[in-house]
């Protein structure tokens, strides 16, 4: 055979090769890990639902301190002990009570994004009260109402509701169980992102 026959024939079915679709011969090899020129990472482009916000986190908005301060000689709602704190464990988890998807249990769940100060019996400093509704000490009932304004953004409970007393109960058997290591804990919702380059073997070092 002529050699030079083997060059143009090797062009040609290259030629070939491209107009079936088919790829190029050096794309045929694997990408190296540490190559600087990789494939994308199909990862990388979906968008981490975790990354851009923390879902979790209060607005930084200002909140009305007398949306959460409880009236002047207003009671809770009473009821047997069981059925309130059934009821409580509903609402706890329950994301219809926001405007926007979230629930007690999106931020809280396991004992998550409580500040040591919890363990502390109520009223007590929350810096979160604080800071967004210049209240020094709160109740405990007025705490759920100040988490429903932000970060569930949505009215608060009737301060005599069934539904006010059940959330304020749950929560205050939560409270029995909580240890401030538990705060330590990171918030699921800011989760690490999967694609950042320690995960990612294609990443650039």
């Amino acid at each position: 055979m002529n050699p030079r026959a083997k060059p143009l024939r090797a062009a040609l079915a290259g030629v070939f090769a491209i107009g079936m679709g088919g790829p190029l011969a050096h794309a045929a090899a694997p990408c190296s890990p540490c190559s600087p020129r990789t494939r994308s990472n199909p990862s990388a482009e979906k968008k981490n639902p975790c990354a851009a916000r923390n879902p979790c986190a209060a607005a930084r908005s200002k909140v009305d301190p007398r949306l959460v301060t409880r009236p002047k000689g207003t009671k809770l709602a009473t009821g047997e002990r069981a059925e309130l704190l059934q009821l409580g464990e509903s609402l706890w988890k329950d994301t219809k009570l926001s405007t926007n998807g979230l629930s007690c249990n999106t931020c809280h769940q396991g004992g998550a994004a409580f500040q040591n100060t919890f363990a502390n019996p109520y009223p007590h400093y929350v810096a979160m009260a604080k800071e967004q509704g210049g209240l020094k000490r709160i109740n405990l009932d007025e705490m759920v109402q100040f988490c429903l304004v932000v970060p569930m953004a949505t009215k608060p409970l009737g301060w005599d509701s069934k539904q006010l007393a059940a959330l304020t109960a749950y929560t205050a058997d939560l409270q029995k169980t909580f240890r401030p290591a538990q705060a330590g804990k990171s918030n699921p919702c800011a989760a690490k992102n999967p694609c950042a380059p320690k995960a990612n073997p294609c990443a650039a070092k």
